[in-house]
């Protein structure tokens, strides 16, 4: 790949539902000289025969997908004008045993795409936590494979994890809760032990910066969020990264997700 591109993250929280969303925001950042390459979405929400491949190809971008009915699923959706066509398509961890679908990857032109719909482990004496554990050790495992193959490599998601106080409203609130527990945080730093790095944090931020807000309690109103969507970047394309930044814009808009988009412009040259 050469020149300017741009990825980006969001849980949609159905694409059904935020479809015309999804639309919208593209078009707006093409609008304002900034169009998006990547997309990458989690939380599709429908099986791959609902997948709106017709719209989203007449809206000028190309997909993989995996998807599953009333959960999970995630795609990437690449810009046609900007973006080659996908290779070496992969669909889950593989030799990880999962009925969920939770992640896809796919390389375009030297550049790795994964796109990874972490799951959420809701409370921490949960069989789900246990498994959200068993899921991060099985994708560390494999993207230490991947990070061979593809040194140009980054991985986009809703990762469900806070990995550090300063991501959180209010630690105190929140210590020992699922998405900012002790085995969570030591999981995401494990992958940044892999090489990976933290886009958002290469820059300096805005205090209280955050890509989640509960749709309960006036929670967005507040400003009460989490940061658990995350870009991390192979050492190979870190250096190329010249800007990350959290779109608030999308949470705005009626009946929104309750996620917005993560971005990050990579300088491919």
């Amino acid at each position: 790949m050469q020149g300017t591109m741009k990825i980006a993250s969001w849980n949609v929280n159905s694409l059904k539902v935020r479809l015309p969303q999804v639309l919208q925001w593209l078009t707006e950042q093409e609008q304002a000289g900034a169009p998006i390459d990547a997309l990458c979405l989690q939380e599709l929400k429908l099986p791959d025969d609902k997948y709106p491949l017709a719209e989203l190809e007449n809206a000028g971008f190309h997909s993989v997908y995996t998807g599953q009915k009333t959960y999970n699923g995630v795609a990437i959706l690449a810009r046609d004008a900007s973006m080659p066509g996908p290779t070496d398509v992969v669909r889950n961890i593989p030799g990880f045993e999962d009925a969920q679908q939770r992640v896809v990857a796919a390389t375009y032109g030297d550049v790795r795409l994964v796109c990874a719909y972490f799951p959420n482990g809701q409370a921490l004496d949960s069989d789900k936590f246990v498994y959200k554990l068993k899921w991060l050790d099985a994708m560390t495992a494999w993207l230490r494979e991947e990070l061979v193959k593809y040194p140009r490599l980054a991985l986009l998601g809703d990762f469900n994890i806070a990995p550090e106080d300063r991501d959180v409203h209010d630690p105190a609130k929140w210590e020992g809760q699922n998405l900012v527990s002790p085995p969570e945080r030591a999981a995401f730093a494990a992958l940044v032990e892999l090489g990976l790095a933290d886009a958002f944090r290469k820059f300096e931020q805005p205090e209280k910066t955050f890509s989640w807000w509960d749709y309960r309690m006036f929670a967005f109103r507040r400003n009460a969020g989490l940061r658990i969507d995350h870009i991390l970047l192979s050492p190979a394309l870190v250096g190329h990264c010249s800007a990350c930044a959290i779109d608030r814009v999308p949470r705005t808009w009626e009946q929104p997700s309750d996620h917005t988009p993560v971005v990050a412009t990579l300088d491919c040259r």
